[in-house]
């Protein structure tokens, strides 16, 4: 076989080692673009699987913390009935227990948090908290009223005027009662008996006034002082409207 016969098979062979290398090099361009690929979705699942892990904590810390809230919103709700029923009035003591909570379904949407960066570390307007803590203030004012704050000084000589005018309110009531009585009308005596004992409660008439008018207006408490004052000109108001009740008869 000569040369020229060889040159063929050499120049095929050459090609296939070409044919060879170029796949090769294709091999190895995919194989490390599946190798990069596989490591950046393995990266991006972890870090995917981290994220969900935090929120997974966080989500555990918003329930303990709202499982906490709703143990203390609980607590004090149940004391401050207790404080209710204990209140001043015909009413407060047929209470009874205190009353189930709403259900879930019942609530506005807008009411549920949906996320639990919903909830604030400070407490917001409306929030159970702000709202226990305004009917705890209330209930305060009502259960115990004698922690309110005396009546300022400037009250004090209007308590004698309070209570000469309901006295000689009470006095002018008592004396139409004593006179329509007195006419031969049906029920005259019944008539002329509450009038009586209308001039009997007149000096003192002013005294639950004043009392319920600093309790509301001052959000002060009427003192033994106070009740004094308003009794002196109430005794002088009914003193000179029976001496006069009792000239014109």
């Amino acid at each position: 076989m000569t040369t020229r016969d060889r040159q063929p098979i050499g120049r095929d062979y050459q090609l296939m080692v070409s044919a060879l290398a170029e796949a090769t090099r294709r091999r190895d361009v995919e194989l490390g673009g599946a190798e990069q690929a596989y490591q950046d979705s393995a990266v991006q699942a972890a870090g995917e699987l981290t994220r969900a892990e935090g929120d997974a904590v966080s989500a555990d810390r918003w329930a303990g913390a709202a499982a906490a809230q709703v143990l203390e919103v609980d607590r004090e709700a149940a004391r401050l009935w207790d404080e209710l029923r204990r209140a001043r009035g015909l009413r407060m003591r047929s209470l009874g227990e205190v009353p189930e909570p709403a259900s879930i379904d019942t609530l506005p949407q807008a009411a549920l948090p949906r996320a639990p960066s919903s909830s604030a570390s400070s407490p917001e307007e409306g929030s159970p908290r702000v709202l226990l803590a305004r009917v705890a203030a209330r209930i305060d004012g009502t259960v115990r009223p004698a922690g309110r704050r005396a009546l300022p000084r400037w009250a004090l000589p209007v308590l004698p005027l309070v209570g000469a005018l309901i006295a000689a309110l009470t006095g002018l009531v008592a004396s139409g009662l004593v006179t329509i009585g007195g006419t031969g009308l049906w029920g005259g005596p019944v008539l002329r008996g509450l009038g009586w004992l209308a001039f009997l409660v007149a000096p003192s008439a002013g005294v639950p006034v004043a009392a319920v008018s600093a309790h509301r207006w001052l959000e002060a408490k009427l003192d033994i002082g106070g009740i004094g004052l308003t009794l002196l000109g109430g005794m002088i108001s009914a003193t000179l409207m029976s001496l006069a009740f009792a000239a014109t008869h």
